[in-house]
């Protein structure tokens, strides 16, 4: 019993740092370009086929621009779509987001067919890793620390950088950062194609685990939209610890009442959503009020 206990929170805790790189990619986007990305899971899936397609190829180090291939298309459908939404009603957000959702899944089945594609993890990484009671396959370690890397290094670059700074102002108060004479369009277009390159990402280490197929996306943003409510709009430290609070618990909820895993992530939302309207760490931001 404690066996499975253990191993079961170690493997939340791997769904719940990928559902952290796809909640901080769809937090990023939302909170400083003001666009509900109903299209983030599309591009989850889109980054899981990019390094499918990539590996086919030309083999493993390929797939390392997965993610940068991913991140260029978000920027141009949002500087020939996107763009266009701004300052409008968030409700054509959705709606247009949704519609692209539809788009590019139906791209993917086009291209590479509505069936599932066997995806497997390099040899290095097969096998089993045995600590204890903890019993977790080679690759969902290597996950582990894929995703902490990535989200340190994200974090690293907001805080640290110039670039990152100016899209930290530039959520709180676009027309100061435009008086001081920085191209915020630009920026804007970087910020969509770094939520849409953070998808990628978790696509890119999800393939393996999932079967790379088009519902792939549907698969992903729910929970993605979950975790950025129960954590906060905007929040980076928020993301992080609703992500793995969903991920443990639908893997817990998974080994023991299977029939209810699906509705364990909202059950938790709701309590969440009872206690703190704005989530865990939200704060008010004055421009979506």
């Amino acid at each position: 019993m404690l066996d499975a206990l253990v191993s079961q929170s170690a493997n939340g805790l791997v769904l719940g740092f990928l559902y952290v790189l796809i909640a901080v990619g769809l937090s990023i986007t939302f909170g400083l370009i003001g666009i509900v990305n109903f299209a983030h899971g599309a591009f989850f899936a889109l980054g899981a086929y990019a390094a499918y397609q990539l590996y086919q190829l030309w083999g493993w180090p390929a797939v390392l621009f997965a993610p940068i291939v991913v991140g260029v298309i978000g920027m141009i459908v949002e500087v020939v779509l996107i763009r266009r939404l701004y300052g409008k009603d968030p409700l054509l957000s959705l709606i247009v987001t949704f519609a692209l959702a539809l788009l590019i899944e139906a791209l993917i089945r086009y291209v590479w067919g509505a069936d599932g594609k066997p995806f497997n993890p390099p040899e290095l990484l097969n096998g089993i890793v045995e600590l204890g009671p903890l019993l977790i396959t080679r690759y969902r370690v290597f996950v582990l620390f894929a995703t902490m890397a990535t989200l340190l290094a994200l974090w690293a670059f907001l805080s640290w950088t110039p670039y990152g700074r100016i899209l930290r102002a530039g959520s709180r108060d676009s027309e100061m950062v435009e008086l001081l004479g920085i191209n915020l369009p630009r920026v804007l277009t970087g910020v969509f194609g770094l939520g849409c390159a953070l998808a990628a990402i978790a696509g890119v280490l999800a393939a393996p685990l999932w079967t790379v197929s088009p519902s792939m996306a549907a698969n992903a943003i729910m929970p993605a939209f979950v975790v950025v409510a129960i954590g906060g709009l905007g929040s980076f430290p928020g993301a992080v610890v609703a992500g793995l609070a969903v991920g443990i618990v639908m893997s817990l909820t998974i080994q023991f009442k299977p029939d209810a895993a699906a509705g364990a992530m909202y059950a938790l939302m709701f309590i969440v959503m009872l206690l703190r309207p704005r989530g865990l760490f939200g704060e008010r931001w004055e421009r979506f009020e």
